[in-house]
């Protein structure tokens, strides 16, 4: 039976994305994401209620995002849902849904509030668009990274899984 994991985000950056390398070597940049979901109350009001997702990139795409995001800057990425789990000192097993980001769009809003994407500065699975133009393929049909790795380096025990930074 086929399944499904994708997702779509447009939202405003929490904060600035942070740099670690991996135990392995691999690049990883993580970051958060504000998204708002509104509609009308029954007697007409406009209700709006922000969500919050945890963003994590890989590789080239993670390099993009440290130097092209800043907080408060608006984006659309799209990804897919893992989940990690650890033990923590206490012994209790923690759990952290993120979104791994495959590609993502910068974008702007205009005064009169329409968004348009950045033209220069659009991503594509790591590479930007005049990189894919050049090359004639998406780093992600080259690059040998795997967003795995990473995981399986997770401590038997801890707070966090080890990166160089921490």
């Amino acid at each position: 039976m086929r399944s499904v994991n994708k997702v779509i985000l447009v939202g405003n950056l929490t904060r600035d994305p942070e740099m670690r390398k991996t135990v392995g070597g691999q690049m990883i940049a993580t970051f958060g994401l504000a998204t708002n979901r509104e509609w009308m109350g029954t007697s007409g009001e406009k209700k709006s209620l922000p969500e919050f997702h945890n963003l994590v990139a890989w590789g080239r795409l993670a390099e993009l995002c440290v130097e092209l995001l800043k907080k408060g800057g608006l984006v659309y990425v799209e990804g897919y849902l893992k989940t990690r789990s650890w033990d923590h000192e206490s012994g209790t097993k923690l759990h952290r849904t993120e979104i791994v980001v495959m590609d993502m769009i910068l974008l702007n809003r205009d005064s009169r509030g329409k968004i348009t994407a950045a033209p220069e500065d659009q991503i594509t699975n790591g590479a930007t668009t005049s990189e894919v133009e050049a090359t004639g393929e998406t780093p992600s049909e080259t690059a040998s990274f795997e967003d795995d790795d990473f995981f399986s380096e997770l401590p038997k025990s801890g707070t966090e899984p080890e990166t160089e930074n921490n």
